[in-house]
């Protein structure tokens, strides 16, 4: 029985997955546009909304928590200067989960994640 077990545990580490989460999140508030596999893309949704929304509101302790789980700096100050402030009329959906195609090495389903309204789509 896995009661009380939530998430996918995706052939990895607790560690491991972990780590690469907080690596996924930087990346995608870095380039606001990642290519990862599909299941990975669908389980970062669960990381990446509660961090957009405490970045809402612009607080010392809220920014101490994103740092807690980000463990960058710069990424940080970019959430609450710049991403925060532009979600903070939108409920929730901040991102895009899109279907493309298949990896040549192992036919994994592939999946493109960007954040919704992003400014070049925006300019566009």
């Amino acid at each position: 029985m896995r009661h009380g077990n939530s998430g996918k545990q995706l052939s990895r580490t607790s560690s491991h997955r972990k780590a690469m989460f907080k690596n996924m999140m930087v990346s995608l508030i870095r380039h606001e546009l990642i290519k990862t596999t599909l299941p990975k893309a669908k389980e970062l949704r669960r990381f990446f909304e509660p961090l957009i929304t405490l970045a809402k509101e612009d607080t010392i302790h809220r920014r101490r928590l994103a740092y807690s789980r980000l463990r960058d700096r710069d990424m940080v100050t970019k959430l609450f200067s710049e991403l925060g402030p532009f979600f903070k009329t939108r409920p929730g959906g901040y991102l895009r989960i899109l279907k493309c195609d298949f990896r040549k090495g192992d036919n994994a389903p592939m999946a493109i994640v960007e954040l919704v309204d992003r400014r070049e789509n925006v300019a566009a």
